[in-house]
């Protein structure tokens, strides 16, 4: 039997395959049962992620394991075997050992030294183990990878290379400025109670936003993953439901969402319907604060033109005793600069056109609009919006997929689902930004690789090596198991011979016979077995079983039930350590 692994990643597929490929937990379940089921193959786990799923198992034929291993995939992620074999990767025995050892490192994920995978690995183990699918060789390929793994984390600085998705898409959303800065007055919702969400969630508290909300379809576990990260003095945080999420993103300055959702979470109605009743920060006066408008201020005129009327004057009272009170030939003025023909961008079919004269609109509604809504009235209120504050208007659109933005942004996405859970259609709305695992991938293209990646190359070189030699030794163990169980028996019969023909013998000299006899024995064994495990532990050393069966004439039935004994205990003692 040999380790073959069939997948597809970020390096070999886009994310549109990737997207429409990923597996849900239920379909991970079924295709190992199938894996199993096939006749190929012995053992099976599967390692799904955001950016990669692999498929590996230990077959007996290497054509036949790829068709089925390819085929299965193909059913069980719903993308047709015609469309997805393009994409696919093939690893087989040693050069699937190497890969899975580089994936643990984090030489083969998005962020380079990323040490999230170290997590998944462990979750795909797992899963194996509680559906009987992981045997003794992925038993043991897996337990190595997660070794080899924590290793290279901590004897090189391959952590200094790259950090997990979530750290590198929060510097993406932060388009230049350091995370900390960025995330100092932000209030944070991430939809999710996950792993991945449970990271992006430990990692926002860490940085200090100023509020971080939690909302996940079962809410105990949002409230579970709250009071986790609930500490006092520390950052505000709170456990809501699914059904709250539309309301929350009316006060959110940043949404993270990675769920197990099928659909998408975020529809880029939903996301412009929360952003027509957004709720943005603004700074509030101190009790006791002066809340009244500056005199001759156009929200002055309004108050006082409701406060005498009870309304806003009409054209009807053209002339009348308020249009005496404002100042003649006032333009329109805003601290932010000005309003009318010559502002700049403002003039033409598009702009304002000439300035509000208020003489000329004395009587007539104090904002310009008349009682209709001509073109250049709505104008006029564009342009105010234009012209307010930055932390209140809204922002221009600003480009998806990590852009530099050079607008306001009034909600970032960040989307670490596979498939996704925003719809990608919302980065045409303005003030929103969306990094999702696309623009991650694209990002990441041209991250720079760390010094420390080579020396954990050669780490991973020198593990595939050993763990080769490892396995190779321990496939001739039942050979010479079986060896030695048949020279016991041997043993046992001559003595039982023995002691027929010399009934007299006593206790002490039947013991020092037998005793002899098996020193003889071992002796002869000894340096055989040892130099067959030297022998088989090198590259091609797999014909050395095959040669002790021939030579001794061993009952491959008694090879056999040692495998399958040896198979039972690897996996007791297995349970548990992942």
């Amino acid at each position: 039997m040999s380790l073959l692994v069939v997948g597809l990643s970020h390096r070999s597929a886009p994310v549109s395959v990737l997207e429409r490929a990923s597996l849900s937990a239920d379909a991970q379940v079924k295709l190992l049962q199938d894996t199993l089921a096939a006749e190929p193959a012995a053992e099976a786990a599967v390692l799904a992620t955001c950016n990669r799923i692999e498929l590996y198992a230990d077959v007996d034929k290497f054509h036949a394991g790829v068709a089925e291993l390819s085929t299965l995939l193909a059913q069980h992620s719903g993308v047709g075997l015609e469309e997805l074999t393009p994409y696919l990767y093939v690893h087989y025995e040693d050069r699937a050992v190497h890969h899975l050892f580089s994936v643990a490192c984090g030489l083969d994920s998005m962020v380079v030294g990323e040490g999230q995978i170290l997590g998944q690995i462990k979750d795909a183990l797992a899963l194996g183990q509680d559906l009987h699918t992981a045997g003794r060789l992925i038993n043991d390929l897996f337990q190595q990878a997660l070794r080899v793994g924590k290793r290279a984390h901590s004897e090189t600085g391959i952590d200094r290379a790259g950090q997990s998705l979530v750290t590198f898409g929060l510097e993406q959303l932060a388009a230049g400025a350091t995370v900390e800065a960025w995330a100092a007055d932000k209030r944070v919702l991430v939809i999710g109670a996950g792993s991945m969400s449970s990271l992006a969630a430990t990692t926002l508290a860490r940085l200090g936003v100023r509020e971080l909300v939690i909302a996940n379809r079962t809410l105990e576990r949002a409230e579970r993953l709250a009071a986790v990260l609930t500490e006092p003095g520390g950052v505000s945080v709170h456990a809501v439901s699914m059904a709250d999420v539309a309301d929350e993103l009316t006060r959110a300055d940043v949404a993270v969402s990675c769920t197990g959702a099928t659909g998408l979470v975020l529809t880029a109605e939903s996301v412009a319907a929360a952003l027509a009743e957004h709720v943005v920060p603004v700074a509030f006066p101190v009790a006791g604060s002066d809340l009244r408008a500056p005199d001759g201020s156009l929200v002055a005129r309004l108050a006082a033109a409701a406060a005498r009327d009870g309304r806003v004057a009409d054209k009807s009272a053209a002339g009348g005793s308020d249009a005496a009170d404002r100042e003649p030939s006032a333009r329109i003025t805003d601290p932010a600069g000005p309003v009318g023909a010559d502002a700049p961008g403002v003039g033409g079919p598009a702009g304002l056109g000439a300035a509000v004269d208020l003489d000329e609109a004395a009587g007539a509604c104090p904002v310009g609009l008349g009682d209709g809504p001509g073109p250049d009235a709505l104008a006029q209120h564009q342009a105010w919006v234009d012209n307010a504050p930055r932390d209140t208007r809204v922002a221009g659109a600003v480009h998806a997929r990590g852009a530099t933005a050079t607008a306001p942004v009034r909600l970032a996405l960040l989307d670490l689902a596979m498939p996704r859970d925003i719809d990608g259609a919302v980065h045409r709305l303005a003030g929103v930004r969306l990094v999702d695992i696309e623009s991650l991938a694209e990002a990441s293209a041209d991250a720079p690789m760390a010094a420390d990646v080579d020396q954990v190359r050669g780490i991973v070189s020198d593990e595939v090596a050993a763990f080769g030699a490892a396995q190779r030794a321990a496939h001739i163990t039942p050979t010479v198991v079986a060896l030695r169980t048949m020279a016991a028996d041997v043993v046992a019969g001559e003595v039982a011979r023995l002691e027929g023909r010399l009934p007299d013998l006593d206790d002490k000299e039947r013991a020092e016979i037998t005793q002899t006899v098996r020193r003889v024995v071992d002796k002869l064994l000894h340096a055989p077995t040892v130099r067959v495990k030297q022998l088989a532990s090198e590259p091609g050393g797999a014909g050395y079983a095959d040669a002790l069966r021939t030579l001794f004439d061993l009952d491959p039935e008694t090879v056999a039930s040692v495998s399958r004994a040896d198979l039972n205990d690897a996996d007791v003692k297995n349970r548990g350590r992942v």
